[in-house]
């Protein structure tokens, strides 16, 4: 790794990520609001309407309990969002846009390796995504506090929700960037890692609401990390094995395709 490339990537994304993660803060809060709020409501009308508790749900998570609140949080479109910037946007222009603004052959004619520049891009990605879950938690934390909900939740368990949720958008993190070294334009590159994060949230949500797809969310990395179950005392040892496989199988990929692309003349 290059410590100077990995710190001007920070910089970089230094904007992004003060936005990002205040909005992440934000909505970790509001997920324990919404439910104080309309939890008691929904439980009633669950308990009248077996039908209503079925559509209550979203993915693996429900406003009955507050590990459920929490979970659509991590699962909600507006979470995916935020996280998507940096895992699906910004890891697929890192290096396809300094292709395309003419910029990689400079960074490249210094003395540093392909793998380098590799690893110290990966790393800052992978910090910034960290630093959005967690501030994600921290939100959701501080609204637990405020609510006086703590008895709810078995506060030593959200080390893992942290570490489960860095290591889904680790695995998008890693496939965007995978996009972005094999083209030479972030457009493309974008279509792939967009298009792979919408398809996993897709099979999620199909699974969700239809009970005769429930098989597809086998298929969707979203459904790899479920904060309800890290909560309530289950560990799925095979998520975290999956999404650790979809990392490195990646990061093999851009390890490899990189270091022996021909880069064309710009255009």
């Amino acid at each position: 790794m290059s410590r100077a490339l990995f710190l001007q990537s920070l910089q970089n994304l230094r904007l992004r990520t003060g936005v990002l993660a205040a909005v992440a803060f934000g909505w970790g809060w509001l997920m324990v609001f919404l439910f104080t709020t309309f939890s008691p409501a929904m439980r009633q009308l669950a308990q009248a309407s077996s039908m209503f508790e079925r559509f209550s749900q979203f993915g693996a998570g429900d406003f009955f309990t507050l590990p459920g609140a929490l979970t659509i949080g991590f699962q909600h479109p507006i979470w995916i969002a935020v996280l998507g910037v940096i895992a699906a946007g910004a890891s697929a222009s890192a290096i396809a846009g300094e292709r395309d603004g003419g910029t990689l052959e400079l960074l490249l004619a210094r003395p540093i390796s392909r793998r380098r520049v590799y690893a110290s891009i990966l790393l800052a990605l992978l910090a910034v995504v960290g630093a959005l879950v967690l501030a994600t938690v921290l939100g959701m934390l501080t609204g637990v506090g405020v609510h006086g909900l703590t008895s709810e939740l078995e506060l030593l368990r959200m080390p893992l929700v942290v570490l489960n949720g860095v290591a889904l958008w680790a695995a998008f993190t890693a496939v965007g960037l995978a996009a972005s070294v094999t083209f030479d334009r972030p457009g493309p590159a974008l279509g792939v890692s967009l298009g792979f994060l919408l398809l996993n949230y897709f099979l999620e949500v199909l699974g969700s609401l239809w009970q005769a797809a429930r098989w597809t969310q086998d298929w969707s990395l979203m459904h790899r990390f479920r904060a309800n179950e890290l909560l309530t005392g289950s560990v799925p040892t095979l998520d975290f094995v999956i999404l650790g496989g979809v990392f490195v199988a990646a990061v093999a990929y851009a390890l490899v395709v990189f270091p022996r692309r021909d880069l064309a003349a710009p255009t």
